[in-house]
């Protein structure tokens, strides 16, 4: 992250995000696949990477990306970069967020546990009940110890700036995920 400051002097909390150009690898149309969508590529593999079954599409990361895009505009070998993109637009930005590891209820739900007193013994940070007895089992979604983090976020933000030259998008806030967590940015 970084600061940014506009025109009226105002500073505002940015991230940096470096996007490299994606390949549009596939069109897929209604009337061939029974949908919309584009299929992209980035993070083009060395050639002692590729196997058999990645010759047709030699990329790290591929995302097909449907719904409301107008596929009239792609076609396959065709670059997609950030001139996409325009300054002030809102976009949804997601990602893996970072992990947090294995956490009690006391910080992972802000429980504030039992007494010290009046005859607890042992179990300061421990979550108490965990349900009636009818359903004789744990319900789902119970608030319980458990790893945190490492899920799929997204966030709305809008973007400052963009740096076409540099392939850079300068987003207002934080993104989930930690330097180098692979993006997803949709208009």
């Amino acid at each position: 992250m970084s600061q940014f400051f506009d025109e009226k002097g105002n500073q505002i909390p940015v991230t940096l995000i470096e996007a490299d150009p994606c390949q549009v690898l596939q069109v897929k149309n209604k009337d061939k696949d029974g949908y919309e969508a584009v299929q992209l590529g980035t993070e083009k593999l060395k050639e002692r990477k590729i196997t058999k079954s990645l010759k047709a599409k030699p990329f790290r990361f591929v995302k097909e990306f449907r719904g409301n895009i107008d596929v009239s505009k792609y076609k396959a070998g065709d670059e997609v970069d950030v001139s996409v993109f325009q300054d002030n637009d809102k976009v949804k930005i997601s990602g893996i967020s970072k992990g947090k590891g294995f956490a009690g209820v006391v910080k992972k739900w802000g429980f504030h546990g039992r007494p010290a007193t009046h005859g607890t013994k042992h179990e300061l940070r421990a979550p108490g009940s965990i349900g009636s007895s009818t359903p004789q089992r744990v319900v789902k979604g119970k608030k319980m110890a458990g790893r945190g983090g490492n899920q799929r976020k997204t966030i709305q933000n809008r973007i400052v700036k963009i740096d076409k030259e540099n392939n850079l998008i300068i987003v207002e806030g934080s993104v989930p995920g930690r330097k180098g967590t692979l993006l997803e940015i949709k208009g």
